[in-house]
């Protein structure tokens, strides 16, 4: 995920577009001033005040409506994070239409799920649970999805009754006013939701002011380290969704190529730069070489060019600074031993473009045996039975998704249970839904979003007694 950015005396524009298709520089914003950051402070805590007595009815209401402006503005939104992070339009607009999905789920089981729960107590008496908020919120949150990802932050907490305030990636500023546009339009009140474009010190202040309840990020294992020790300082709680190295095993298939397309897809979906993206790919060895055949076809089909082109079928990478990275971690494995079947190597040209790579014979001395890789590279483990393909799956840091594939269901299911992740599927990709509850275990993070549970982290299980 996104790494924190460390900023130097030079550096007055922390906050800018730069186009990861091209290398330009598009415009340029100005971090906030440290009266602006406690001038945000101040309004969040004060709307928090007013917002927690509106009726939880309304308060959904107005989620609603901020899920259809997304809708109503998509396509205007979806140029935007085209030009910001290099995502393709199709990609783009299946983003927002989740987005949307989000958003209209807190709306209509939000005050539900927020229901008093009684309790029968054992001496006598009445009892209840309730779910009440808890105060104004700081999202920290990354450029590969930057709409989704504050989705799933903002709206069960603002139907809760919590307010936010919202740091995004310093390259996503203007698909952040655009977001900060809709909320106000929504009829959120003044300081509900406040975008604020923080330095690093500046979210070191605000984790620490009394006034912020509790911190979210989304972002690398650095990052998140990062603020849970600040949190913790503080005694604050927090949701961190970090890394993630998903395993991805296919125990048997009646078709490789198609389970093949579509093992290629969803590990090249955003260019490779999802957290739950299928990293590691698991085969039996039975059909690991045709496996192998077809990924590598299907790679080397791809062409790069600037995801605004229709003609173009794979993006370029966030930055140049991750493209970097990614292709020294394949350089690193092919070093070592491993095999580099398709790409491996940065593409001519301008933008931040990384050939789509298939690597197999990776080693656990290599980088990419227990580093993240974050981009268009797929890796390929050949395993002989169920064993080797969970003792392998298990081996990493990470624990955010996992899939298993089989034509035998009750096959798939026995493996998926042995598997040591916070969400694993069986028999489809893993991804991410409104209803489904997402985030990971070990290195990957602690809490969950989405679904449920993710009206259960910032909030407070209020006990009501009542004696007889």
């Amino acid at each position: 995920m996104t790494e924190t950015i460390s900023r130097t005396a030079a550096d007055t524009t922390l906050y800018r577009v730069l186009n990861p298709a091209t290398g330009e520089v598009v415009e340029e914003f100005p971090t906030a001033t440290d009266g602006q950051i406690q001038d945000a402070l101040a309004a969040a805590h004060e709307a928090y005040l007013a917002w927690r007595q509106v009726p939880i009815a309304e308060r959904a209401r107005v989620v609603a409506r901020i899920g259809e402006l997304f809708a109503e503005r998509a396509e205007e939104l979806g140029a935007i994070i085209t030009e910001e992070m290099g995502k393709l339009p199709r990609e783009a607009q299946g983003e927002l239409g989740m987005v949307t999905d989000i958003f209209g789920y807190y709306a209509a089981e939000g005050p539900q799920l927020a229901a008093d729960q009684p309790i029968k107590p054992i001496g006598g008496g009445k009892a209840v649970i309730q779910k009440r908020p808890v105060g104004a919120l700081l999202g920290i949150m990354p450029w590969n999805y930057p709409y989704y990802q504050v989705a799933r932050f903002a709206a069960p907490n603002l139907v809760l009754g919590n307010t936010i305030i919202l740091k995004h990636a310093p390259s996503c500023p203007r698909s952040a006013l655009a977001m900060q546009q809709i909320f106000d339009d929504a009829g959120l009140p003044a300081g509900a939701y406040v975008n604020v474009f923080a330095t690093n010190e500046q979210v070191a202040d605000i984790i620490a002011d009394p006034r912020i309840q509790g911190v979210s990020l989304t972002g690398s294992e650095r990052a998140g380290a990062a603020v849970a020790e600040i949190a913790g300082r503080n005694l604050k709680k927090v949701v961190l969704e970090l890394g993630g190295s998903d395993p991805y095993i296919v125990l048997d298939t009646d078709d490789v190529a198609r389970a093949a397309k579509t093992a290629f897809r969803a590990r090249m979906s955003n260019s490779g730069q999802a957290c739950n993206s299928p990293k590691r790919m698991i085969v039996m060895a039975d059909i690991y070489d045709e496996f192998v055949a077809e990924l590598t076809a299907h790679a080397q089909k791809l062409r790069p060019g600037n995801p605004a082109d229709p003609e173009t079928t794979f993006a370029p990478l966030s930055s140049q600074p991750a493209a970097d990275t990614l292709v020294e971690q394949i350089r690193d494995a092919v070093d070592k031993g491993a095999v580099l079947h398709a790409g491996g190597s940065p593409v001519a040209g301008p933008g931040s473009f990384v050939a789509p790579t298939v690597l197999t014979g990776i080693t656990k001395d290599m980088r990419a045996y227990s580093e993240e890789l974050f981009g268009p590279a797929a890796m390929v483990y050949k395993v002989s039975n169920e064993d080797e393909a969970v003792e392998l799956a298990n081996d990493t840091a990470f624990g955010l998704g996992a899939a298993v594939f089989s034509t035998d269901v009750e096959r798939a299911q026995r493996v998926a249970d042995r598997l040591e992740a916070g969400m694993v599927s069986v028999n489809r990709p893993g991804g991410s839904a409104a209803e489904l509850p997402f985030g990971g275990i070990k290195r990957s993070g602690v809490g969950r979003e989405l679904g449920p549970l993710g009206m259960d982290e910032f909030v407070n299980k209020r006990l009501l007694y009542i004696a007889e």
